[in-house]
């Protein structure tokens, strides 16, 4: 039985739906102008709240809310110029045998949407993310389901949107929160029938369960989860030969950002077994062994990490390169760890491809460059994949096109814009639907659908 609070919430969206989605897109662009300008106006005191649940640097928050107003204006503008509705005409003609029927047709918003917050982006992937921006721009009433890991700074952000919605006189249905509760809550959300899409960025097991609701309804919606990444980099000698200390300390500052705690963080580093590699992957090491330990986000998150660190270590033809120095400083310490194997152990065991969330990364030894496209070929979808070098072999690009969402060259995948060109998802397991993308204005594919309007010819066009 689905709970209360899950149905009052989803049938008030969905009560909530036609007012708001049939609104003129300059009012939802108000309402999310007036979300970013209340969540500023909570000045410090709001990202002292998260840096106490989350334990994120304060200077990294400040990033992050600055990330999330800029993620709402510009979902804003988007609603206010109303140009996503990607309208289209093929007129009529009435002297065609048989005549051809006018149709127009347009994108239109699917319906209340329930939206995961992530744990790593308590702000930017939270209850004012951008899956809450870009279904709210596009007529989508939300009800949001909150991280467990930060409850306060959720009922904070959502009583600002509550206000913003009071402000600009639209449906308080448009929003809701759920907190509280167990995994049971989110499964209700999904499952509910008023609801007619999901949004989710978070674990591969939590992801699954959650789309497997969603296809086991009566009636199936569409469910967009980002998952597991484990971001592939592939080096070239040429790249080594130009800048192998720079590399080093790039790769470093991107496999350790955050506490590694990022969905692009480089998990695995494929290099070719010489001289000049195995130089690059020492360095690597002694940058990682003096990595100072960091605070993860929650308890769980950090044993899973510790764990799997552990299980890492222990397995046949994995050799620990460096392991940072762990501190006794409480149950959500983390420290930096390298480790490497060999091509044919990589190939040969599939849990070294799964993501280790946290500050990691595997080297995978191959006999020459020649293997990289190989190894690529046996990878599972990623949200990137990087490559460095001037020359990369075009079976390895081929491969990496059918494995990822973006590809990065000469650079590091930390790091996802917001524009208009931004994919962030991938074939699965990276997400369910690599159609679509969780960050950058095309994030609002997700909560849209093409609607037609089809006339005689003889007939007046119906104007929409």
């Amino acid at each position: 039985m689905i709970s209360r609070e899950v149905d009052f919430a989803a049938n008030g969206a969905a009560a909530a739906f036609r007012e708001f989605s049939q609104r003129p897109g300059a009012d939802r662009a108000r309402l999310l102008r007036a979300i970013a300008e209340g969540i500023e106006a909570l000045g410090d005191s709001l990202l002292e709240t998260v840096q106490r649940e989350s334990a994120l640097p304060l200077a990294r928050l400040s990033g992050e809310r600055t990330r999330t107003c800029t993620q709402l204006r510009q979902f804003a503008d988007l609603a206010e110029q109303d140009a996503w509705r990607d309208t289209r005409v093929d007129a009529a003609e009435p002297a065609r045998t048989p005549p051809r029927p006018e149709v127009r047709s347009q994108l239109v918003a699917l319906g209340p949407a329930a939206v995961f917050a992530a744990s790593n982006f308590p702000l930017a992937f939270s209850v004012a993310g951008g899956d809450t921006a870009s279904a709210l721009a596009v007529g989508c009433p939300v009800v949001l389901r909150a991280h467990p890991a930060h409850p306060e700074t959720s009922h904070r952000v959502a009583g600002v949107i509550r206000d913003a919605l009071a402000a600009t006189r639209l449906p308080d249905g448009a929003f809701a929160l759920l907190s509280g509760g167990g995994r049971e809550i989110g499964i209700d959300l999904v499952a509910h029938p008023a609801i007619k899409v999901g949004a989710f960025t978070g674990s591969l097991q939590g992801g699954m369960a959650l789309w497997r609701t969603a296809q086991q309804r009566r009636e199936p919606i569409p469910f967009f989860a980002e998952m597991g990444s484990v971001n592939p980099v592939f080096v070239y000698a040429d790249a080594l030969a130009r800048d192998a200390q720079g590399l080093a300390q790039g790769l470093h500052a991107s496999l350790t950002l955050g506490v590694g705690q990022f969905c692009t963080q480089p998990g695995l580093v494929f290099l070719a077994d010489d001289d000049a590699g195995r130089a690059f992957a020492a360095r690597l090491a002694e940058l990682v062994a003096a990595t100072a330990p960091g605070q993860m986000l929650s308890e769980s998150i950090a044993a899973a990490y510790r764990g799997g660190v552990v299980a890492r270590g222990a397995t046949r033809g994995v050799a620990t390169l460096a392991a940072a120095t762990p501190k006794n400083d409480g149950a959500r310490s983390g420290s930096a760890a390298l480790f490497a194997t060999d091509a044919a152990t990589w190939l040969a065991s599939p849990e070294l491809s799964e993501e280790l969330f946290g500050p990691s990364s595997l080297i995978v030894w191959c006999a020459s460059t020649r293997d990289f496209a190989a190894c690529a070929a046996a990878l599972h979808g990623q949200l990137t994949a990087t490559v460095w070098g001037d020359a990369p072999d075009p079976d390895l690009l081929w491969a990496l096109e059918q494995k990822a969402g973006r590809i990065v060259f000469n650079g590091f995948p930390t790091g996802v814009e917001l524009g208009g060109a931004m994919m962030h998802g991938g074939p699965f397991p990276a997400t369910t639907d690599s159609r679509f993308t969780s960050v950058g204005l095309r994030a609002f594919q997700r909560f849209v659908r093409p609607l037609a309007w089809q006339t005689p010819a003889s007939a007046p066009g119906v104007r929409n």
